[in-house]
């Protein structure tokens, strides 16, 4: 597996990726009606952020999307969010694209990494951000509404450079 920066032709496997995790809202805040159009605009990173994607060969295993969290008096803490796909998740996909995300970040000048919103049910996540080196700043009760579980807490996670 190599990590990559994203081209325009990966889209068609990289989109299944996201329609999958947004239409189960289990993991993401993204409207699960979000169009392949919408998810476009919103996952695919302009400079000075990054989106890549993890490859095996030709095919796309997952993909990560990175830049600033915040504007202005914020912009020194950068943020990234990553999807895996469903047949290849427990390999180790996740935890490469978190590391090539982290360094990206350490190269860029940024002081830490802000997560903004881990679902708080997603434990494969919330341990591999802990692993990472992420710790839990804060939690927002009941703020994200799984299919299953119902209301469950949004964390805030932070890893300071």
């Amino acid at each position: 597996m190599r990590i990559r920066e994203f081209v325009g032709q990966d889209w068609s496997q990289v989109w299944p990726i996201i329609e999958e995790v947004i239409r189960a809202q289990e993991t993401f805040t993204y409207d699960p009606e979000m169009t392949a159009d919408a998810a476009y605009g919103t996952w695919i990173e302009a400079p000075p952020g990054r989106t890549v994607v993890a490859v095996d060969g030709e095919r796309v295993l997952g993909t990560a999307k990175m830049g600033t969290n915040r504007p202005g008096p914020g912009a020194h803490v950068s943020t990234a969010s990553f999807m895996v796909d469903a047949d290849t998740r427990g390999r180790g996909v996740g935890t490469a694209l978190c590391r090539d995300a982290l360094s990206w970040a350490r190269r860029q000048g940024y002081a830490g990494m802000q997560f903004n919103a881990v679902v708080q049910s997603n434990r494969s996540a919330v341990e591999l951000y802990r692993r990472e080196g992420f710790e839990v700043v804060g939690t927002v009760p009941g703020a994200f509404g799984h299919p299953t579980l119902g209301r469950v807490g949004l964390h805030v996670m932070y890893q300071e450079f």
